[in-house]
Formats: C-alpha cells, sequence, structure tokens
C-alpha cells in the first residue's frame, strides 16, 4: 500500500508540475497567459517585415538599389525583412552612420543610420539621431526612395 501511495503522489506531483500549477502557481515561473503569449507572438511577427514607411513598389526600389550597389537584400519582393536589413547595414558601415552587428534586426542603431544617411544626402531632412523611427523618419525614407531610386527594378 505505502509503494502505491508513493507511486499515486509522484504522478499526481508530476502532473501538476507538468501543468504548472502545484509547483509554480502564484510565482514569477507560471506560464504567460495568453495575451501575453499572443503579444509576443505579434512582435516577433512585426520584426520579421519593417518597411518603415515604404510602401511595396519603393521597398523594391530600396532593394533594387541595394542589389545594383553590390550588396545582397534577398528576394526583390518590397518586404524588406532581415537580409534587406542586413545589406543596408553592411552598405551603411563604411560611410561611418553603422557600427553594430550586422544581423538585419532594425533598432535603435539601424534607424539612427538610416537618419544619418538620409540627412547626409541634401535633401534637407534634418532628422534628429534619436534611433526611432517615427514619422518624419519613415517620410523621409519614402520621399529619398520616391525621388532617387523610382521604378529601378
Amino acid at each position: 500500500m505505502r509503494a502505491f501511495t508513493k507511486a499515486l503522489v509522484s504522478a499526481t506531483t508530476a502532473v501538476g508540475i507538468a501543468a504548472g500549477g502545484l509547483a509554480t502557481s502564484g510565482t514569477a515561473m507560471a506560464a504567460p497567459a495568453p495575451a501575453q503569449q499572443q503579444t509576443a507572438s505579434a512582435e516577433v511577427g512585426t520584426l520579421a517585415v519593417v518597411n518603415l514607411g515604404l510602401n511595396t513598389a519603393q521597398a523594391k526600389d530600396w532593394q533594387c538599389w541595394l542589389r545594383a550597389m553590390g550588396y545582397a537584400p534577398g528576394v526583390i519582393d518590397g518586404q524588406l525583412g532581415t537580409k534587406s536589413w542586413k545589406a543596408a547595414q553592411t552598405f551603411w558601415t563604411p560611410l561611418g552612420f553603422y557600427d553594430d552587428s550586422i544581423d538585419g534586426i532594425v533598432g535603435p542603431n539601424t534607424v539612427k543610420a538610416l537618419q544619418q544617411y538620409l540627412n547626409s544626402r541634401g535633401r534637407g531632412y534634418g532628422l534628429a539621431l534619436t534611433g526611432i523611427a517615427g514619422e518624419r523618419t519613415k517620410d523621409a525614407f519614402a520621399d529619398y526612395v520616391t525621388h532617387q531610386f523610382s521604378h529601378l527594378c
């Protein structure tokens, strides 16, 4: 009977731990609520393609220009994903605008490099180097691509 009780307690404990109720109930180790899980998934999805104010045609032009300059933006599809941003980061590095790892992530350093690059193009954008992709940065990027690279592909 004692062996049976131990087995039953062990099985119940294992089920409780797996369910997150017995061992982690009310602690920081508990699984996140479904809403939190959905938010995390949405953030990952958002990071996959970041056009920063460019429509699909403009993003294709930017990708075509990067490719024409000898960089590898991946498929020319108007979706600025990791490969496109790695190409841009690689392009900005020797210009002194980007000095972080070439990872394709559109973080503050990538946005700051874009802001510096746009300011250096002589079109009077006057963007603050904040590393935040606000409306002025997005509008300037769209304006620049439209006027410099329209229909390269």
